[in-house]
């Protein structure tokens, strides 16, 4: 009976601490699909009383109200930059978790550790460095050089935990691969990419959600519709004097839209990659 009791208060608890994360998400979601003057209304309105989609057809020029910022743009972009960089960093943290979980080399513990001191920084604290060295090789205002910080921003994490995967396969599998014939290269596609992949699909899902939703780096980087990303364009939503809000949280819904579906779609990779590498041998 203790043991069902606890069990009962643990998933209460569990149920209640979700609500409280959940909350300020579920706000914004259902703001999207109100008014401005049902958001602002004083005492709060919780449940709205009519859900439309006036405010995305406004924000993407359709309809009677429009509102004149590109939103296609800013979403292009960050698709754009977002894939981009997650592509090449993983490619490059695929190879380097190999290298570092399969090789010996000099200096491999110094580099290793040097890479995950690097990944401490915060983003914001490498903001004024990267912005005048970006602007003396003309990088301001380009979705290349937004990529390029990407990138580095996400292949010491890439590596380290691609890293641990690669741990966690037995040298065995691949020296067996190559006494049946396989190269080297043979025997990483067939036999050691395959019980990784799991491993690799949840290193690209947290790669491209920090592209995707990174904001610091974006709004120093960024000056026009050529390079901005959805997070920076939400600040096209703000005046003097007034703040749009049904149309900052319709966008911010566009935002949360695909990191979602991304999330649901490889849910079973993510789950699996994750306690795959919970444990470095």
């Amino acid at each position: 009976m203790p043991k069902r009791l606890n069990a009962v208060v643990s998933w209460v608890l569990t149920f209640l601490v979700m609500v409280i994360i959940g909350l300020p998400g579920l706000w914004v979601i259902l703001s999207g699909f109100r008014p401005n003057r049902e958001i602002l209304a004083k005492p709060a309105v919780w449940v709205p009383e009519r859900l439309s989609l006036d405010n995305f057809a406004a924000i993407f020029g359709l309809g009677d109200t429009q509102v004149a910022i590109p939103v296609a743009n800013y979403f292009a972009n960050s698709l754009v930059i977002a894939v981009t960089s997650t592509v090449i960093a993983i490619a490059i943290g695929m190879s380097g978790g190999y290298a570092f979980a399969r090789f010996r080399f000099r200096f491999k513990n110094g580099v290793f550790l040097g890479l995950m001191l690097s990944r401490t920084v915060p983003g914001i604290a490498l903001s004024l460095p990267v912005f005048m060295v970006w602007s003396r090789i003309g990088l301001i205002d380009t979705q290349f050089g937004l990529i390029l910080v990407y990138v580095a921003l996400n292949i010491p994490f890439t590596i380290w935990l691609i890293d641990g995967f690669f741990r966690q396969i037995p040298k065995e599998l691949s020296e067996a691969g190559q006494v049946d014939g396989c190269t080297r290269w043979q025997a990483f596609w067939r036999i050691e990419f395959p019980l990784a992949r799991s491993g690799i699909a949840s290193a690209a899902i947290f790669a491209f959600l920090t592209s995707w939703n990174e904001y610091a780096l974006a709004s120093n980087l960024t000056r026009s519709t050529d390079s901005k990303t959805l997070p920076v364009g939400l600040m096209d939503f703000t005046a003097q004097f007034t703040i749009d809000w049904a149309g900052m949280c319709a966008m911010a819904v566009i935002i949360i839209v695909p990191a979602l579906a991304l999330t649901f779609l490889v849910q079973k990779h993510l789950i699996a990659g994750l306690t795959f590498g919970g444990v470095k041998g």
